[in-house]
Protein backbone atom coordinates (compact mmCIF):
# COMPACT_ATOMS: atom_id res chain seq x y z
CA UNK A 1 0.00 0.00 0.00
CA UNK A 2 1.43 3.27 -0.79
CA UNK A 3 1.83 5.66 1.93
CA UNK A 4 0.59 9.34 0.66
CA UNK A 5 1.21 12.65 2.46
CA UNK A 6 -2.73 12.90 3.23
CA UNK A 7 -2.51 9.27 5.05
CA UNK A 8 1.10 10.32 6.84
CA UNK A 9 -1.05 13.60 7.90
CA UNK A 10 -3.77 11.13 9.41
CA UNK A 11 -1.40 8.89 10.82
CA UNK A 12 0.37 11.48 13.02
CA UNK A 13 -2.91 12.95 14.01
CA UNK A 14 -3.86 10.19 15.41
CA UNK A 15 -0.80 9.53 17.05
CA UNK A 16 -0.52 12.89 18.80
CA UNK A 17 -3.95 12.70 19.95
CA UNK A 18 -3.56 9.39 21.59
CA UNK A 19 -0.88 10.58 22.93
CA UNK A 20 -2.32 13.99 24.03
CA UNK A 21 -5.12 11.61 25.33
CA UNK A 22 -2.77 9.53 27.38
CA UNK A 23 -0.68 12.60 28.87
CA UNK A 24 -4.10 14.07 29.86
CA UNK A 25 -5.08 10.95 31.62
CA UNK A 26 -1.35 11.09 33.09
CA UNK A 27 -1.90 14.26 34.36
CA UNK A 28 -5.66 13.60 35.74
CA UNK A 29 -4.62 11.00 37.91
CA UNK A 30 -1.55 13.28 39.25
CA UNK A 31 -3.72 16.13 40.17
CA UNK A 32 -6.22 13.36 41.71
CA UNK A 33 -3.29 12.48 43.74
CA UNK A 34 -2.72 16.20 45.17
CA UNK A 35 -5.82 15.83 45.74
CA UNK A 36 -6.43 12.69 47.76
CA UNK A 37 -3.55 14.31 49.64
CA UNK A 38 -5.28 17.54 50.56
CA UNK A 39 -8.20 15.12 51.85
CA UNK A 40 -5.69 13.30 53.89
CA UNK A 41 -3.83 16.36 55.43
CA UNK A 42 -7.19 17.42 56.54
CA UNK A 43 -8.25 14.35 58.52
CA UNK A 44 -4.26 14.11 59.49
CA UNK A 45 -4.61 18.00 61.03
CA UNK A 46 -8.16 16.94 63.29
CA UNK A 47 -6.65 14.83 65.36
CA UNK A 48 -4.35 17.81 66.81
CA UNK A 49 -4.37 21.15 68.20
CA UNK A 50 -1.99 24.35 68.08
CA UNK A 51 -1.30 27.65 69.27
CA UNK A 52 -2.95 30.02 66.81
CA UNK A 53 -0.93 33.87 66.93
CA UNK A 54 -1.98 36.76 65.03
CA UNK A 55 -0.36 40.07 65.15
CA UNK A 56 -1.97 42.79 62.59
CA UNK A 57 -0.40 46.39 61.85
CA UNK A 58 -3.34 48.76 59.79
CA UNK A 59 -1.04 51.10 57.24
CA UNK A 60 -2.47 54.48 55.74
CA UNK A 61 -3.56 54.71 52.13
CA UNK A 62 -0.15 53.55 49.83
CA UNK A 63 -1.36 56.96 47.90
CA UNK A 64 -1.05 58.82 50.67
CA UNK A 65 1.91 57.84 53.48
CA UNK A 66 5.07 56.13 53.25
CA UNK A 67 2.85 52.80 54.72
CA UNK A 68 4.19 52.87 58.35
CA UNK A 69 1.85 51.34 61.03
CA UNK A 70 -0.12 53.75 62.54
CA UNK A 71 -2.47 50.92 64.78
CA UNK A 72 -2.30 47.53 65.64
CA UNK A 73 -4.33 44.56 67.06
CA UNK A 74 -3.11 41.06 68.96
CA UNK A 75 -4.96 37.39 69.22
CA UNK A 76 -3.82 34.71 70.72
CA UNK A 77 -5.55 31.37 71.24
CA UNK A 78 -6.14 27.02 70.84
CA UNK A 79 -7.00 25.89 67.82
CA UNK A 80 -8.48 22.52 68.15
CA UNK A 81 -8.92 20.83 64.65
CA UNK A 82 -10.60 17.61 65.92
CA UNK A 83 -13.85 20.19 65.88
CA UNK A 84 -13.59 21.88 62.73
CA UNK A 85 -11.56 25.03 63.60
CA UNK A 86 -12.33 25.87 66.79
CA UNK A 87 -10.88 28.59 68.79
CA UNK A 88 -10.36 29.56 72.09
CA UNK A 89 -9.36 33.02 72.74
CA UNK A 90 -6.41 33.90 75.44
CA UNK A 91 -5.55 37.35 74.83
CA UNK A 92 -7.43 39.63 72.63
CA UNK A 93 -5.78 43.27 72.01
CA UNK A 94 -8.14 45.05 69.60
CA UNK A 95 -11.09 47.11 70.56
CA UNK A 96 -13.02 47.37 67.68
CA UNK A 97 -12.70 43.38 68.01
CA UNK A 98 -14.37 43.16 71.48
CA UNK A 99 -17.11 40.45 71.89
CA UNK A 100 -17.22 39.23 68.15
CA UNK A 101 -17.43 35.87 67.10
CA UNK A 102 -18.04 36.51 63.26
CA UNK A 103 -15.95 34.56 60.96
CA UNK A 104 -15.83 37.75 58.56
CA UNK A 105 -13.72 40.45 59.10
CA UNK A 106 -16.16 43.22 58.10
CA UNK A 107 -19.02 44.74 60.02
CA UNK A 108 -21.34 48.17 60.01
CA UNK A 109 -18.88 50.21 58.17
CA UNK A 110 -15.97 49.75 60.55
CA UNK A 111 -13.18 46.91 60.65
CA UNK A 112 -13.54 43.90 62.92
CA UNK A 113 -10.54 41.40 62.82
CA UNK A 114 -11.07 38.35 64.21
CA UNK A 115 -9.04 35.82 64.66
CA UNK A 116 -11.12 32.54 63.43
CA UNK A 117 -11.09 34.71 59.82
CA UNK A 118 -7.27 34.20 60.13
CA UNK A 119 -7.66 30.34 61.58
CA UNK A 120 -9.47 29.83 58.36
CA UNK A 121 -6.19 30.55 56.20
CA UNK A 122 -4.72 27.20 57.20
CA UNK A 123 -6.43 25.24 54.83
CA UNK A 124 -7.57 25.63 51.03
CA UNK A 125 -10.95 24.29 50.98
CA UNK A 126 -12.28 22.57 53.93
CA UNK A 127 -15.30 21.80 52.40
CA UNK A 128 -13.58 19.84 49.48
CA UNK A 129 -10.28 20.40 47.06
CA UNK A 130 -11.19 18.79 43.91
CA UNK A 131 -11.41 18.42 40.28
CA UNK A 132 -15.42 19.01 40.57
CA UNK A 133 -14.61 22.14 42.44
CA UNK A 134 -11.56 23.63 40.89
CA UNK A 135 -10.09 24.13 37.57
CA UNK A 136 -6.16 23.35 38.22
CA UNK A 137 -3.67 24.18 35.52
CA UNK A 138 -0.01 23.49 35.48
CA UNK A 139 2.55 26.29 35.51
CA UNK A 140 5.85 25.22 36.31
CA UNK A 141 8.18 23.61 38.62
CA UNK A 142 9.99 25.58 41.09
CA UNK A 143 12.48 25.00 44.52
CA UNK A 144 10.82 26.52 47.71
CA UNK A 145 14.43 26.45 49.79
CA UNK A 146 15.70 22.79 49.18
CA UNK A 147 12.37 21.42 48.38
CA UNK A 148 11.33 21.02 44.62
CA UNK A 149 7.61 21.57 43.74
CA UNK A 150 4.86 21.77 41.35
CA UNK A 151 3.19 24.95 40.63
CA UNK A 152 -0.58 25.13 40.04
CA UNK A 153 -3.30 28.04 39.62
CA UNK A 154 -5.99 27.15 40.83
CA UNK A 155 -9.43 28.26 40.24
CA UNK A 156 -13.35 27.88 41.80
CA UNK A 157 -15.51 26.11 38.92
CA UNK A 158 -18.65 27.55 40.35
CA UNK A 159 -17.71 31.72 39.33
CA UNK A 160 -20.39 32.46 42.13
CA UNK A 161 -19.53 30.35 45.00
CA UNK A 162 -18.10 32.51 47.44
CA UNK A 163 -15.40 31.07 49.93
CA UNK A 164 -14.08 28.93 47.49
CA UNK A 165 -9.79 29.47 47.40
CA UNK A 166 -8.43 31.31 43.99
CA UNK A 167 -4.86 31.67 43.20
CA UNK A 168 -1.74 29.44 43.21
CA UNK A 169 -0.29 26.11 45.00
CA UNK A 170 2.86 24.89 45.26
CA UNK A 171 2.96 20.99 45.72
CA UNK A 172 6.19 19.02 46.75
CA UNK A 173 7.14 16.21 44.13
CA UNK A 174 7.74 13.65 46.77
CA UNK A 175 3.93 12.62 48.36
CA UNK A 176 2.48 15.95 46.32
CA UNK A 177 1.40 17.38 49.21
CA UNK A 178 0.51 20.88 49.49
CA UNK A 179 3.10 22.88 50.81
CA UNK A 180 2.16 26.73 49.89
CA UNK A 181 -0.81 28.24 48.74
CA UNK A 182 -1.28 31.97 47.79
CA UNK A 183 -4.60 34.30 46.71
CA UNK A 184 -7.86 34.95 48.06
CA UNK A 185 -11.43 33.34 48.71
CA UNK A 186 -13.80 33.85 46.28
CA UNK A 187 -16.74 36.52 46.17
CA UNK A 188 -16.39 38.78 49.70
CA UNK A 189 -19.30 40.86 50.59
CA UNK A 190 -20.03 43.43 53.25
CA UNK A 191 -21.10 40.66 55.52
CA UNK A 192 -17.76 38.01 54.84
CA UNK A 193 -15.30 40.08 53.60
CA UNK A 194 -12.16 37.81 52.80
CA UNK A 195 -8.34 39.07 52.75
CA UNK A 196 -5.30 38.19 50.36
CA UNK A 197 -3.09 35.14 51.93
CA UNK A 198 -0.17 33.66 51.51
CA UNK A 199 -0.15 30.36 53.88
CA UNK A 200 3.13 28.14 54.39
CA UNK A 201 3.23 24.46 55.49
CA UNK A 202 6.69 23.05 57.01
CA UNK A 203 7.76 19.47 56.92
CA UNK A 204 7.92 18.63 60.66
CA UNK A 205 8.50 14.78 60.20
CA UNK A 206 8.50 12.27 57.51
CA UNK A 207 5.57 12.71 54.71
CA UNK A 208 4.01 15.15 57.76
CA UNK A 209 3.63 18.41 56.62
CA UNK A 210 1.88 21.27 59.62
CA UNK A 211 0.69 24.53 58.91
CA UNK A 212 2.99 27.09 60.26
CA UNK A 213 3.04 30.72 59.13
CA UNK A 214 0.07 32.90 57.12
CA UNK A 215 0.88 36.61 55.85
CA UNK A 216 -2.19 38.79 55.03
CA UNK A 217 -1.55 42.08 53.23
CA UNK A 218 -4.54 44.84 51.64
CA UNK A 219 -3.15 47.43 50.00
CA UNK A 220 -5.22 47.97 46.64
CA UNK A 221 -7.94 50.02 46.78
CA UNK A 222 -11.15 48.19 46.76
CA UNK A 223 -13.00 49.90 43.66
CA UNK A 224 -16.69 49.63 44.02
CA UNK A 225 -16.45 46.52 46.16
CA UNK A 226 -16.93 47.14 50.32
CA UNK A 227 -14.23 49.54 51.74
CA UNK A 228 -10.64 47.45 52.59
CA UNK A 229 -8.43 48.57 55.36
CA UNK A 230 -4.82 48.81 54.44
CA UNK A 231 -3.01 45.97 56.46
CA UNK A 232 -0.15 43.68 56.97
CA UNK A 233 -0.36 40.79 59.34
CA UNK A 234 1.49 37.86 60.58
CA UNK A 235 -0.12 34.21 61.70
CA UNK A 236 1.82 31.84 63.39
CA UNK A 237 1.05 28.23 64.63
CA UNK A 238 2.74 26.02 66.61
CA UNK A 239 2.26 23.73 69.65
CA UNK A 240 1.03 20.65 67.32
CA UNK A 241 3.53 18.01 69.45
CA UNK A 242 4.10 19.64 72.34
CA UNK A 243 6.82 17.39 73.92
CA UNK A 244 5.44 14.88 77.38
CA UNK A 245 7.28 12.65 79.45
CA UNK A 246 5.69 9.18 79.00
CA UNK A 247 4.40 8.92 82.44
CA UNK A 248 2.53 5.07 81.71
CA UNK A 249 6.09 4.48 80.95
CA UNK A 250 7.61 5.51 84.48
CA UNK A 251 4.60 3.85 86.36
CA UNK A 252 5.17 0.86 85.08
CA UNK A 253 8.80 1.38 85.71
CA UNK A 254 8.40 1.92 88.90
CA UNK A 255 6.15 -0.71 89.65
CA UNK A 256 8.80 -3.04 87.95
CA UNK A 257 11.22 -1.59 90.12
CA UNK A 258 8.68 -2.22 93.47
CA UNK A 259 8.77 -6.25 92.41
CA UNK A 260 12.69 -5.82 94.07
CA UNK A 261 13.16 -4.55 98.25
CA UNK A 262 13.04 -1.00 97.88
CA UNK A 263 15.44 1.59 100.31
CA UNK A 264 14.28 4.24 102.13
CA UNK A 265 16.49 7.29 102.25
CA UNK A 266 17.47 7.46 105.60
CA UNK A 267 19.56 10.78 106.12
CA UNK A 268 18.33 12.54 108.78
CA UNK A 269 19.41 15.59 107.90
CA UNK A 270 17.31 19.06 109.20
CA UNK A 271 15.37 21.86 106.97
CA UNK A 272 16.05 25.03 108.28
CA UNK A 273 12.92 27.90 107.92
CA UNK A 274 15.14 29.85 105.35
CA UNK A 275 15.42 26.49 103.31
CA UNK A 276 11.56 25.74 103.95
CA UNK A 277 11.21 28.91 102.45
CA UNK A 278 13.18 28.92 99.51
CA UNK A 279 12.09 25.15 98.40
CA UNK A 280 8.52 26.85 98.56
CA UNK A 281 9.88 29.64 96.65
CA UNK A 282 11.31 27.02 94.17
CA UNK A 283 7.62 25.01 93.91
CA UNK A 284 5.71 28.06 92.81
CA UNK A 285 8.61 28.40 90.39
CA UNK A 286 8.73 25.14 88.85
CA UNK A 287 4.86 25.06 89.05
CA UNK A 288 4.40 28.18 86.60
CA UNK A 289 6.93 26.97 84.19
CA UNK A 290 5.81 23.55 83.55
CA UNK A 291 2.11 24.85 83.30
CA UNK A 292 3.48 27.42 80.67
CA UNK A 293 6.11 24.90 78.45
CA UNK A 294 2.74 22.68 79.00
CA UNK A 295 0.01 24.91 77.34
CA UNK A 296 3.02 25.66 74.55
CA UNK A 297 3.51 29.65 75.71
CA UNK A 298 7.52 28.92 76.97
CA UNK A 299 10.08 26.81 74.59
CA UNK A 300 11.69 24.19 75.88
CA UNK A 301 15.37 24.38 76.63
CA UNK A 302 17.83 24.95 73.46
CA UNK A 303 21.09 26.50 72.89
CA UNK A 304 19.27 29.83 72.55
CA UNK A 305 19.12 29.74 76.08
CA UNK A 306 22.92 29.37 76.50
CA UNK A 307 23.38 32.57 74.64
CA UNK A 308 21.08 34.34 76.71
CA UNK A 309 22.42 32.75 79.87
CA UNK A 310 26.18 33.86 79.24
CA UNK A 311 24.54 37.84 78.53
CA UNK A 312 22.92 37.32 81.94
CA UNK A 313 26.49 35.51 83.60
CA UNK A 314 28.73 38.29 82.30
CA UNK A 315 26.37 40.89 84.12
CA UNK A 316 26.33 38.67 87.42
CA UNK A 317 30.15 37.95 87.12
CA UNK A 318 31.11 41.58 86.70
CA UNK A 319 29.13 42.90 89.59
CA UNK A 320 29.64 40.07 91.95
CA UNK A 321 26.07 39.14 92.43
CA UNK A 322 25.66 36.35 94.39
CA UNK A 323 22.51 35.21 92.80
CA UNK A 324 21.86 32.22 90.13
CA UNK A 325 19.69 32.96 87.44
CA UNK A 326 18.56 31.18 84.05
CA UNK A 327 16.94 31.92 80.98
CA UNK A 328 13.94 30.77 79.18
CA UNK A 329 12.00 32.32 76.03
CA UNK A 330 8.03 32.89 75.82
CA UNK A 331 6.99 32.21 72.26
CA UNK A 332 4.72 34.90 71.79
CA UNK A 333 5.10 38.61 70.28
CA UNK A 334 4.58 41.43 72.31
CA UNK A 335 7.72 42.75 73.81
CA UNK A 336 8.00 41.63 77.34
CA UNK A 337 10.14 40.45 80.29
CA UNK A 338 9.46 39.14 83.39
CA UNK A 339 11.06 36.71 86.05
CA UNK A 340 9.99 33.69 88.23
CA UNK A 341 12.10 32.59 91.08
CA UNK A 342 15.66 32.03 89.88
CA UNK A 343 14.38 32.51 85.96
CA UNK A 344 14.40 35.56 83.39
CA UNK A 345 11.83 34.78 80.82
CA UNK A 346 11.86 37.28 77.30
CA UNK A 347 9.46 36.74 74.47
CA UNK A 348 10.52 35.63 71.12
CA UNK A 349 8.87 38.66 69.85
CA UNK A 350 11.59 41.03 71.94
CA UNK A 351 14.32 38.62 70.91
CA UNK A 352 13.08 39.79 67.25
CA UNK A 353 13.59 43.19 67.07
CA UNK A 354 16.58 44.16 69.69
CA UNK A 355 19.57 45.28 67.17
CA UNK A 356 22.80 44.16 69.48
CA UNK A 357 24.15 42.38 72.53
CA UNK A 358 24.53 45.36 74.93
CA UNK A 359 20.08 46.10 73.98
CA UNK A 360 19.68 42.39 75.01
CA UNK A 361 21.57 43.16 78.48
CA UNK A 362 19.69 46.26 79.08
CA UNK A 363 16.22 43.71 79.31
CA UNK A 364 17.74 40.92 80.69
CA UNK A 365 19.73 43.54 83.53
CA UNK A 366 15.88 44.65 84.27
CA UNK A 367 14.98 40.88 85.78
CA UNK A 368 18.34 40.09 87.03
CA UNK A 369 17.67 43.20 88.99
CA UNK A 370 14.41 41.81 90.70
CA UNK A 371 15.85 38.57 91.73
CA UNK A 372 19.37 40.53 93.44
CA UNK A 373 17.01 42.51 95.31
CA UNK A 374 15.09 39.64 96.01
CA UNK A 375 11.91 40.25 94.47
CA UNK A 376 10.02 36.94 95.31
CA UNK A 377 7.20 35.55 93.09
CA UNK A 378 3.81 34.93 94.78
CA UNK A 379 3.90 31.81 96.55
CA UNK A 380 0.75 30.82 95.94
CA UNK A 381 1.22 29.51 93.05
CA UNK A 382 3.29 26.88 94.72
CA UNK A 383 -0.49 25.03 95.46
CA UNK A 384 -0.76 22.78 92.67
CA UNK A 385 -4.71 23.71 92.14
CA UNK A 386 -3.57 27.50 91.36
CA UNK A 387 -1.64 26.84 87.85
CA UNK A 388 -4.29 23.43 87.04
CA UNK A 389 -6.36 26.27 84.58
CA UNK A 390 -7.41 26.04 81.31
CA UNK A 391 -6.46 27.72 78.25
CA UNK A 392 -9.72 30.31 78.40
CA UNK A 393 -8.39 31.60 81.60
CA UNK A 394 -4.41 31.23 81.58
CA UNK A 395 -3.56 33.93 80.83
CA UNK A 396 -6.18 36.18 82.88
CA UNK A 397 -4.80 34.18 85.98
CA UNK A 398 -1.37 33.78 85.44
CA UNK A 399 -0.28 37.61 85.57
CA UNK A 400 3.39 37.92 86.65
CA UNK A 401 3.54 41.84 86.52
CA UNK A 402 5.55 43.16 89.41
CA UNK A 403 4.40 45.94 91.73
CA UNK A 404 5.17 49.96 90.85
CA UNK A 405 7.59 49.95 93.55
CA UNK A 406 9.50 47.13 93.08
CA UNK A 407 10.01 48.23 89.17
CA UNK A 408 11.39 51.24 90.74
CA UNK A 409 13.79 49.82 92.53
CA UNK A 410 15.15 47.14 90.03
CA UNK A 411 15.13 50.32 87.95
CA UNK A 412 17.68 51.72 89.51
CA UNK A 413 19.96 48.17 90.39
CA UNK A 414 19.43 47.45 86.42
CA UNK A 415 21.35 51.25 85.35
CA UNK A 416 23.83 50.08 88.58
CA UNK A 417 24.33 46.65 86.61
CA UNK A 418 24.66 48.15 83.49
CA UNK A 419 27.16 50.84 84.40
CA UNK A 420 29.47 47.94 85.78
CA UNK A 421 29.17 45.54 83.14
CA UNK A 422 30.84 44.37 80.07
CA UNK A 423 28.30 46.62 77.94
CA UNK A 424 28.71 49.58 79.57
CA UNK A 425 30.95 51.33 76.47
CA UNK A 426 28.18 49.99 74.14
CA UNK A 427 25.37 50.59 75.75
CA UNK A 428 24.52 53.74 72.71
CA UNK A 429 22.50 50.92 70.75
CA UNK A 430 20.52 50.59 73.95
CA UNK A 431 19.89 53.88 73.77
CA UNK A 432 18.71 54.56 70.24
CA UNK A 433 16.43 51.04 70.91
CA UNK A 434 14.66 52.74 73.38
CA UNK A 435 13.76 56.08 71.52
CA UNK A 436 12.61 53.93 68.70
CA UNK A 437 10.76 52.02 70.99
CA UNK A 438 8.77 55.25 72.49
CA UNK A 439 8.88 56.81 68.69
CA UNK A 440 6.66 53.72 67.84
CA UNK A 441 4.49 53.26 71.55
CA UNK A 442 1.47 55.48 70.62
CA UNK A 443 0.70 53.62 67.29
CA UNK A 444 1.66 49.90 68.17
CA UNK A 445 0.45 49.90 71.76
CA UNK A 446 -0.49 45.94 71.24
CA UNK A 447 3.03 45.34 70.75
CA UNK A 448 4.39 46.64 73.60
CA UNK A 449 1.48 45.37 75.73
CA UNK A 450 2.38 42.23 77.53
CA UNK A 451 0.48 39.26 78.14
CA UNK A 452 1.90 37.96 81.49
CA UNK A 453 4.90 40.25 82.50
CA UNK A 454 6.03 43.42 82.74
CA UNK A 455 5.83 46.02 79.25
CA UNK A 456 8.62 47.79 78.38
CA UNK A 457 7.20 51.18 78.58
CA UNK A 458 5.23 51.89 81.25
CA UNK A 459 6.48 55.11 83.37
CA UNK A 460 8.77 53.64 85.64
CA UNK A 461 10.35 51.29 83.40
CA UNK A 462 10.26 54.19 81.44
CA UNK A 463 11.81 56.50 83.70
CA UNK A 464 15.02 53.95 83.69
CA UNK A 465 15.32 53.89 80.37
CA UNK A 466 15.00 57.31 79.82
CA UNK A 467 18.88 57.49 81.05
CA UNK A 468 20.00 55.41 78.72
CA UNK A 469 17.97 57.68 75.82
CA UNK A 470 19.43 60.28 77.00
CA UNK A 471 23.12 58.70 76.02
CA UNK A 472 22.38 58.05 73.14
CA UNK A 473 22.46 60.07 69.43
CA UNK A 474 19.82 61.27 68.25
CA UNK A 475 17.46 58.33 66.10
CA UNK A 476 17.91 59.26 62.58
CA UNK A 477 16.04 57.06 60.42
CA UNK A 478 17.58 58.19 57.36
CA UNK A 479 20.78 57.32 58.51
CA UNK A 480 21.41 53.89 56.88
CA UNK A 481 23.87 52.55 58.99
CA UNK A 482 22.01 53.74 62.46
CA UNK A 483 20.04 50.27 62.85
CA UNK A 484 17.66 50.84 66.21
CA UNK A 485 15.45 48.03 66.05
CA UNK A 486 14.88 45.45 63.42
CA UNK A 487 11.73 43.89 61.76
CA UNK A 488 9.55 41.28 63.70
CA UNK A 489 11.06 37.84 62.69
CA UNK A 490 14.37 39.04 62.53
CA UNK A 491 16.27 36.57 65.27
CA UNK A 492 14.46 33.53 66.27
CA UNK A 493 12.97 30.59 64.47
CA UNK A 494 10.53 28.27 65.45
CA UNK A 495 9.55 24.65 64.83
CA UNK A 496 5.91 24.58 65.06
CA UNK A 497 5.42 20.48 65.91
CA UNK A 498 8.37 20.74 68.84
CA UNK A 499 7.95 24.19 70.13
CA UNK A 500 11.81 24.12 70.13
CA UNK A 501 13.72 27.56 68.90
CA UNK A 502 16.98 28.45 67.07
CA UNK A 503 18.53 31.52 66.09
CA UNK A 504 18.13 32.39 62.70
CA UNK A 505 21.21 32.30 60.60
CA UNK A 506 20.55 34.50 57.47
CA UNK A 507 23.12 36.83 56.14
CA UNK A 508 22.59 40.44 55.89
CA UNK A 509 21.45 42.24 53.45
CA UNK A 510 22.85 45.46 52.44
CA UNK A 511 19.91 48.37 53.10
CA UNK A 512 19.08 50.38 49.79
CA UNK A 513 17.22 53.24 51.71
CA UNK A 514 15.95 54.09 54.79
CA UNK A 515 12.67 52.69 54.61
CA UNK A 516 14.42 49.10 54.35
CA UNK A 517 15.27 49.06 58.38
CA UNK A 518 11.93 48.50 58.98
CA UNK A 519 11.48 48.51 62.60
CA UNK A 520 9.05 46.81 64.71
CA UNK A 521 7.19 46.12 61.49
CA UNK A 522 5.56 43.23 60.15
CA UNK A 523 6.96 41.85 56.90
CA UNK A 524 5.61 38.58 54.13
CA UNK A 525 7.15 34.97 55.34
CA UNK A 526 9.29 33.49 52.56
CA UNK A 527 10.16 30.51 54.19
CA UNK A 528 13.18 28.18 53.44
CA UNK A 529 11.75 24.80 53.01
CA UNK A 530 13.84 21.48 53.70
CA UNK A 531 12.60 18.01 54.48
CA UNK A 532 12.60 17.06 58.20
CA UNK A 533 14.63 13.42 57.48
CA UNK A 534 17.24 15.24 55.68
CA UNK A 535 17.78 18.29 58.13
CA UNK A 536 20.78 18.65 59.27
CA UNK A 537 21.90 18.77 63.18
CA UNK A 538 21.89 22.66 64.60
CA UNK A 539 25.39 24.56 64.35
CA UNK A 540 26.28 26.54 67.70
CA UNK A 541 23.90 29.59 67.23
CA UNK A 542 25.09 33.31 66.09
CA UNK A 543 25.82 36.18 68.75
CA UNK A 544 22.58 38.15 69.41
CA UNK A 545 24.81 41.08 68.11
CA UNK A 546 25.12 40.32 64.29
CA UNK A 547 22.73 42.03 62.84
CA UNK A 548 20.43 39.17 60.52
CA UNK A 549 19.03 39.95 57.20
CA UNK A 550 16.44 42.65 56.64
CA UNK A 551 13.16 40.60 55.68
Amino acid sequence: MRITPKWLLLVLTIARAASAAGEREVAEKLIDRITQQEEQFVQELRTHTAILETYIQETPDPSGGDGTAVRDHYFLGKLDFAKGLDYTGMAAHSEQAKGSRLLSFFKSRSTVFVPTGFAQMVLLDADGFNRRNYQIDFVRREFLGEVRCLVFDVTPQDKKAAGKFKGRVWVEDHDFRIVRFNGTYTNSSASRLYFHFDSWRVNVASGKWAPAFIYAEESQPAGNGPAIPHFKAQTRLWGYNIAKSDKLEELASIAVEAERAVTDKTDSAEITPLESQRSWERQAETNILERLQKSGLLAPPSRVEDVLNTVVNNLIVTNNLNVEAKCRVLLTTPLETFSVGQTIVISRGLLDVLPDEASLAMVLAGELAHIALGHRTDTHFAFSDQTMLGEGELLRRLQLVRPEAEIASASEKAMEILSQSPYKANLSGAGLFVKALDSRSAQLPNLIRANLGNQLTCDTARARMKALADQAPPLEQDKLEQIAALPLGSRVRLDPWTDEIALVKAKPVPLISARDKLPFEVTPFMIFLSRADARSKEQDPAPINDVPAQR
